[in-house]
């Protein structure tokens, strides 16, 4: 997969490319996560190289990748998943395998999201809004029923005293609140059908997501 795009922030376009990654772009993959998330982010929770190749060799269609004049500047991994992996309640790090995808599931209609990311200098120009485009493309392309994926809260512990988890994506639904995550989620088309407790180390979010989903209308289940 590959498509070009014109972006544009404070009237300034950039020409951006969206493709699958490769073996050839771990550096730049991991250089992505390296901007992104700086100390004292601890620098073990980046994508390493087993990861990535994981991604490349399991699912390609599922590894995107974000390039401006040759350079990586964000990127968006998902794997295919079966309702029996997402029967009861799950984590982060037991429905993407830590990150790993070896449980990747070619059978399965659920696109789960494993991860999305874009450097701080080119956040201005909707580049994670076209990733999540593009894989729900992805989605339509395979047949797949859905795309599915946990939804950071970080605004959650400013007001945790006075809503509960769901009373706050209700809310954020609703237009009475506004979160970083929740609210780009919504914007990008996705609506939340549930709340994980214990879904990641987040102490912004009391470490719940938002379960966020993005239905296949051309889905056919005959």
């Amino acid at each position: 997969m590959r498509k070009e795009l014109i972006v544009y922030a404070d009237g300034a376009p950039k020409k951006i490319v969206i493709r699958n990654y490769g073996l050839a772009d771990i550096e730049g993959m991991i250089e992505i996560q390296r901007q992104s998330f700086p100390p004292p982010f601890p620098a073990e929770l980046w994508w390493n190289e087993a990861q990535l190749n994981e991604h490349v060799s399991r699912f390609p269609e599922g590894a995107l990748c974000v390039e401006e004049d040759g350079r990586l500047i964000g990127s968006m991994t998902a794997l295919i998943v079966d309702d029996a992996q997402l029967s009861g309640s799950h984590t982060w790090a037991t429905i993407t395998d830590n990150g790993y995808i070896r449980n990747h599931a070619p059978h399965g209609e659920t696109l789960y999201v494993v991860d999305v990311c874009v450097i701080p200098a080119y956040r201005k120009y909707g580049i994670g809004k076209w990733l999540m485009q593009t894989m729900y493309e992805v989605v339509v392309h395979l047949r797949l029923r859905r795309l599915l994926g946990g939804g950071r809260m970080p605004g959650y512990h400013l007001v945790s005293d006075e809503a509960t988890p769901e009373q706050y994506v209700e809310d954020v639904v609703n237009g009475q609140r506004r979160d970083p995550v929740l609210s780009f989620l919504l914007r990008c088309g996705r609506l939340p059908v549930g709340v994980v407790a214990h879904y990641l180390e987040d102490e912004e979010s009391l470490h719940y997501a938002a379960l966020m989903e993005w239905r296949n209308p051309f889905y056919n289940q005959e």
